[in-house]
């Protein structure tokens, strides 16, 4: 192996480490996974939201946040209604418990990141964008789907 590519290993697993870190501890003083913590982000400053609306701002699926919202009405971080005038439409309201989660919760990993990333010249974000999509090429992970959540393991599943 080359120099420069255990140069570019260890990089990438420095960020893998620093995803995993950081996920523990989120999971350790709130009790959830990114995923959850931006679902009640969103509901804490959006109010009562569809969620189909929750979906297109995440970026996840609706079988993720079908699964992500049954667990956080479970916990009574948040509230499921269904619409009385259309019967497909599910509203979502954050209630108190999921308040205090949003409150309690360290600083999400991927606002440290978008901090950082905003603040570099428009050739330097085209630059690493450019660098990090071809990484996922070299690692053939182009299909995989993903949302923009820094989050070790599965989105809906709390780390081990």
């Amino acid at each position: 192996m080359s120099q420069r590519s255990t140069d570019a290993l260890v990089a990438i697993r420095k960020i893998q480490r620093r995803i995993e870190i950081h996920t523990r501890k989120l999971a350790q003083a709130a009790g959830l996974t990114p995923s959850q913590l931006l679902v009640l982000q969103i509901l804490n400053e959006r109010g009562e939201t569809a969620v189909g609306d929750v979906v297109k701002s995440t970026q996840l699926s609706n079988a993720t946040i079908t699964s992500l919202v049954d667990k956080m009405v479970a916990r009574n971080l948040v509230n499921r209604r269904r619409c009385d005038t259309d019967r497909r439409k599910v509203w979502l309201t954050i209630l108190p418990e999921g308040q205090q989660a949003v409150d309690d919760a360290p600083r999400p990993l991927q606002e440290l990141f978008e901090h950082g990333f905003d603040g570099l010249d428009d050739w330097e974000q085209a630059m690493l964008i450019a660098s990090l999509e071809r990484v996922a090429g070299l690692l053939d992970a182009d299909s995989i789907d993903a949302a923009p959540i820094l989050a070790a393991g599965a989105v809906d599943q709390p780390p081990a």
